[in-house]
């Protein structure tokens, strides 16, 4: 006996909202099974080659964490050092971005803060900037005056809200995330950027689409590079080096943490030229 004739004259027989209702429904159910279940994810998941990470690091120690997330998979590199928590330096400023959008203490992603004339280190620092450039050029003093007018109550917060590495704030409103007390493992980024990508952070989705196109570096044929670096300088030597962001490709998210620890020379910039070669080599679209 052929059901679907019987199938097709109940479903006609339906009210007109009713129809509409059984089509989103059958709809969302069809995206499920073809694009967002397990099973198909493990289906489409791109082949991750077997590569050996040692050479990219030049001697450099650190960590890599690299997770693609629709297929859920895991590349971790550095053992133990993968949990290791560590000053996140400007890579803070992604979560320092979403606190000011959040508490209304900047507006946009164009909302300007005026330089106040002291003459700092860098040249680009020595100007008014927006969010945007702040960010492009890691402009500490920017961010520094966010987190003062956020106030400790309120960062502290967010910190929690986020689970973001230790949490701990002591070491100074404006110095905190600069080689001071707040740490986080290449592990504990990745999962914050995880969730941010999900956009299951306990912020808006305005908040966290603005904090995406301000971390964009590339758009690539398939999608976008997105990434943020950091940087410990101490008595004139990096010892510490950042970068972490995401690439999207199609459907696909792969994220990614590195971080690199040296007496000297261990800076973002070098941190960020070890991702990519890694990522290219992992056959990931960067370019």
């Amino acid at each position: 006996m052929n059901i679907f004739p019987g199938i097709y004259q109940l479903f006609c027989s339906f009210p007109k909202y009713y129809k509409k209702y059984v089509i989103k429904k059958a709809c969302w159910l069809l995206c499920y099974v073809f694009f967002l279940s397990p099973l198909t994810a493990t289906l489409f998941a791109t082949e991750l080659p077997n590569i050996d990470f040692t050479p990219f690091f030049n001697g450099f120690s650190g960590a890599f964490v690299f997770l693609d997330l629709r297929a859920d998979k895991y590349i971790r590199y550095g053992g133990e050092r993968c949990q290791e928590p560590l000053s996140p330096c400007s890579t803070f400023k992604i979560p320092n971005s979403m606190v000011g959008l959040e508490t209304g203490v900047i507006s946009g992603p164009d909302h300007l803060f005026p330089w106040d004339g002291i003459q700092r280190s860098f040249e680009i620092w020595n100007r008014d900037h927006t969010l945007r450039s702040a960010v492009k050029n890691s402009v500490v003093w920017y961010f520094q005056r966010l987190a003062q007018m956020v106030g400790e109550r309120r960062m502290s917060q967010y910190l929690r809200l986020f689970s973001y590495g230790n949490q701990d704030i002591s070491g100074g409103l404006t110095v905190f995330w600069l080689g001071s007390s707040l740490k986080i493992s290449a592990d504990e980024q990745v999962a914050f950027l995880k969730k941010w990508i999900q956009r299951s952070l306990p912020v808006s989705i305005k908040t966290m689409d603005i904090v995406d196109k301000i971390t964009c570096l590339a758009k690539t044929p398939e999608g976008e590079f997105h990434g943020k670096t950091g940087s410990n300088v101490k008595q004139g030597k990096s010892i510490l080096g950042w970068f972490v962001g995401y690439v999207s490709s199609g459907a696909d998210r792969y994220i990614f943490a590195l971080n690199i620890v040296s007496g000297n020379n261990a800076d973002g910039k070098t941190a960020q030229n070890i991702t990519e070669k890694i990522l290219r080599a992992l056959k990931i679209p960067i370019d």
